[in-house]
């Protein structure tokens, strides 16, 4: 105890400095800003917001550093010390990220969506509070984002606007309204001011990051910092996430015609949308983790799991143009509008996707790798897995760890032909987080394109989606990912193949492969039936 003592001077020292220094990079951030009132605002705002994160930081590098001094390793003490250490941190972490908001819940979310790279308690924290209790603006402030970008009142542009928001995330809220034609519509409107806050958040909380990371070379978060500010300045601009809403869609009717009919995103206003303001067709329907409601509408949970799967394996592998924020909140349903209800009462699912703001491109050769790597890794190819890991850059030394990340499972139980071997059966199958792994972690982080960091984000975003729909572990997904990346691996082999026999082959390969996914199927359905008959 008298270690730890003497060593919270030097947190507070840190803490100061880092305000200090912080201070000066907020105030040249705003600096250029065009209106006055705001950037004196500002100026007072940041150097509050930026002693919180220093304060925060400090306190939690320096405790995870000494908490477990003395404790004895593989004890049940320890154990316990590690698990009150990770929870009274992750609760620090809230509290910062609710305080300071903006930019700050929004790394919150992804430290929510990343539970194989933190701890459970961090993750199961963010991820309950971050998604559900997001602060929102006042109405007045809704009004003067609506006065300046569309040049009048709520009341003045639309027939009915009402001023309590349906929901509220990191960047902006959502209304509901009504234009003078009489359609409903959904109003996203940005915070005030966020814009003007988030360089001088990301230069803070990256000047913090490196700060600690310095103290406490083990502690190396850098890399969260780096994918958020990439990021962030797209989701921020809500043009750019109408245009991804018409490519998204147009990427379904063009490449994947077959369930284009069954994904749906809501009509743009575009008369009615700036840079700071969405208007969209609002669309009535649960999320797509309501069981309660979704099952009220004659749609079978299994459906919609297998839709979702399939719409998401269609934008990895086909068009390698990702929707990268699928939770729960950004999914619902509805029945087919086109469809009528069968002999049971059953409706066909329609997806409805939402918040377009995160996409990602995958080139070519990333897009066909990827699919390469996901077939090799439902067929339990320990060759095929091994190159297309090595193809990402992760090397002899990482790619079983890299594919254990990507499956949540063992590299024993990656290559086991068994046809449910890549079935997560238990929450605690694998994760990968703590002192026996983060070095490995860091270093993969480093390899990697930024590119499949954020794949791996939506992979975990699918999966959490899947299991509150089924309930149970499920390889149907896995299957179609099989189908969906093999497809794709042969389509871009057909594009080059340069004579009679490279076509032959190459059907030849194509059937082969829908061949074994029949087989997996069927041996699906066995597996099954035995399990219904032990019940």
């Amino acid at each position: 105890m008298a270690v730890r003592r003497s060593l919270w001077p030097s947190k507070w020292k840190l803490a100061f400095a880092a305000t200090a220094l912080g201070c000066g990079v907020g105030a040249a951030t705003i600096a250029n800003s065009d209106d006055p009132a705001t950037s004196l605002k500002l100026c007072t705002a940041i150097p509050l917001r930026l002693f919180r994160l220093s304060v925060t930081a400090a306190t939690i590098a320096f405790d995870y550093e000494y908490s477990l001094m003395g404790v004895p390793e593989d004890s049940d003490e320890r154990a316990r010390v590690k698990h009150e250490l990770h929870t009274r941190n992750a609760r620090r972490l809230e509290d910062l990220c609710f305080k300071n908001g903006g930019i700050y819940i929004k790394l919150g979310q992804h430290v929510g969506e990343l539970e194989y790279l933190v701890p459970l308690e961090y993750a199961k924290t963010m991820r309950e509070s971050m998604l559900n209790k997001c602060p929102t603006s006042t109405y007045d402030q809704v009004c003067q984002v609506v006065k300046k970008e569309l040049g009048g009142t709520p009341e003045e542009i639309f027939d009915d606007f009402d001023p309590v928001p349906i929901a509220s995330a990191s960047l902006a809220q959502v209304h509901v309204a009504r234009t003078h034609e009489g359609q409903k519509v959904a109003v996203k409107v940005q915070h005030t001011h966020m814009t003007d806050t988030a360089a001088a958040d990301f230069a803070t909380v990256e000047l913090i990051v490196n700060t600690v990371h310095r103290f406490f070379p083990s502690f190396d978060y850098r890399w969260l910092v780096d994918e958020v500010r990439e990021t962030s300045p797209k989701e921020l601009d809500f043009l750019n996430e109408a245009k991804n809403n018409i490519k998204c869609m147009d990427n379904f009717r063009r490449l994947s015609p077959h369930i284009a009919d069954y994904v749906y995103a809501p009509t743009i206003y575009w008369t009615l949308t700036t840079s700071k303001l969405l208007t969209m067709e609002f669309i009535e329907g649960p999320q797509v983790n309501d069981l309660k409601s979704i099952k009220k509408l004659g749609i079978r949970p299994h459906d919609i799991s297998t839709l979702v799967s399939q719409t998401f394996a269609e934008m990895m592998f086909k068009h390698g143009f990702v929707h990268c924020d699928p939770h729960a909140a950004n999914l619902l349903v509805r029945a087919l509008p086109s469809s009528k209800s069968g002999i049971f009462g059953r409706c066909k699912p329609q997806l409805v996707l939402l918040d377009h703001g995160l996409y990602k491109e995958l080139d070519t050769y990333t897009r066909t790798n990827y699919a390469a790597l996901w077939k090799s890794l439902v067929l339990a190819d320990a060759n095929g897995i091994k190159e297309n890991c090595m193809k990402f850059g992760a090397g002899e030394d990482l790619y079983t760890f890299f594919t254990s990340i990507l499956t949540m499972k063992p590299w024993e139980r990656v290559i086991d032909p068994s046809v449910d071997h890549l079935v997560i059966r238990d929450q605690s199958d694998l994760q990968i987080y703590g002192p026996e792994y983060f070095s490995q972690v860091t270093e993969l982080l480093h390899r990697l394109p930024r590119v499949i960091l954020l794949m791996m984000k939506t992979n975990d975003c699918l999966r959490s989606v899947d299991n509150a729909l089924l309930q149970r572990p499920s390889l149907e997904s896995f299957l179609i990912i099989g189908r969906v990346s093999s497809k794709a691996v042969i389509e871009e082999k057909l594009s080059h193949a340069k004579s009679l026999f490279g076509l032959i082959s190459i059907w030849f390969e194509d059937i082969s492969l829908e061949a074994r996914f029949i087989l997996m199927q069927l041996a699906l359905w066995v597996l099954q039936f035995r399990k219904s008959l032990s019940f």
